[in-house]
This record gives structure tokens, sequence and C-alpha cells, in this order.
């Protein structure tokens, strides 16, 4: 099984109603990992076309790609936010907002740590809008295994094919939770 097989199996965490994490070890080094993470030309190929303010309280717009997933249309397809934590080339986190959601405000967090020849990643969005926890989740799942193919130059698996794969999963992991009134 290829490296990115086994990625695609990789299930993240529902840690709560708001806020899933994922943990990958990817091939280093560190800094083209934050290549990815943070360059428009490299960012494009695994998540969304971006224009990024790389500085704390730096503007944040990523532009999805409504023609690969259709349903992203809802939301807009544009997320927009700020910085809120940059330290090249160890962590860099920002607020997530969406026409879906746009009375929330959610955060994504991106830590990298050099393991060996490798770079742990682990990804944490919080405050997530009310039962969105597995969409969530399944997007960052997919996302992951794209940017974990772009990084072995292996081709990426389709984006809408693994996503409405492990979807389910999610989906029973999210019922699975205690109701938010007992957690």
């Amino acid at each position: 099984m290829s490296e990115t097989k086994s990625a695609q199996n990789e299930f993240g965490t529902i840690l709560d109603f708001h806020t899933v994490r994922f943990e990958r070890l990817l091939p280093g080094p560190i800094e083209r990992v934050w290549a990815y993470l943070t360059e428009r030309n490299q960012l494009r190929t695994w998540l969304a076309d971006s224009t990024i303010d790389l500085r704390v309280g730096g503007a944040v717009e990523l532009r999805f790609d409504l023609d690969e997933v259709p349903e992203r249309r809802k939301a807009g397809g544009v997320n927009r936010g700020f910085v809120t934590r940059y330290e090249p080339p160890h962590a860099f986190a920002y607020t997530w907002r969406d026409a879906a959601h746009a009375t929330v405000e959610s955060e994504v967090t991106f830590e990298l740590e050099t393991v060996g020849s490798q770079v742990r990643l682990v990804l944490t969005h919080r405050r997530l809008p009310a039962r969105a926890n597995a969409s969530f989740g399944a997007g960052w799942h997919t996302h992951l295994a794209v940017l974990q193919a772009r990084l072995l130059r292996e081709t990426p698996p389709s984006f809408l094919v693994l996503f409405n794969a492990v979807m389910p999963a999610y989906i029973q992991t999210a019922r699975d939770l205690p109701s938010e009134e007992t957690a």
C-alpha cells in the first residue's frame, strides 16, 4: 500500500461538537511543508487558491474550486479571515468564515515539528459551527490526503470520491459524541 493510500485511511479525531484534529507524518523537510501551507502556488494544489498577508493580523482569503465540489456553492466558495499566529516554519493559524456560517468565526491551526526526515503536522480546527464537525472532518481528511500525495509527488485522490467515501464515518463519529448538554 502506498503512503498516500495509508494517509487516506488515517481518520482525524472529532474532539467535540466544535473541534476536529488531525495528525499526519509528511515527507520533509519542514520548509517544504511550510511552503505548502503558506505559499499561494503550493496552497492551491491541495486546498484553495489564496491571498494571505503573512503576518499576525494579516487578511486571509481562500477561494475554493466550485467545479471540484459543487456542494461548496452554498458556502460561497470563499473563506475569509485573519492570521492569528505566524511562527515560521512551526506554527500558522487563521480565522475562518464562509457564507454558509457567516455568524461563526472558527480557527484553523497548523503546527509543524521535524521528526527525523519527516514532518509531523497537527491540524486543529476549533469553534466550528454547530453540527458541522463531520463535514469539516471529512473535508480536512480529504485535503490532507491530497497534500500528502503532492508532497510525495503522487497523483492525488479525487477530492469528491474520497470525501464521499469518508463522510459516513465522520457522521457516525459525530453521532456517537455525548450530547452537548451532558458534555
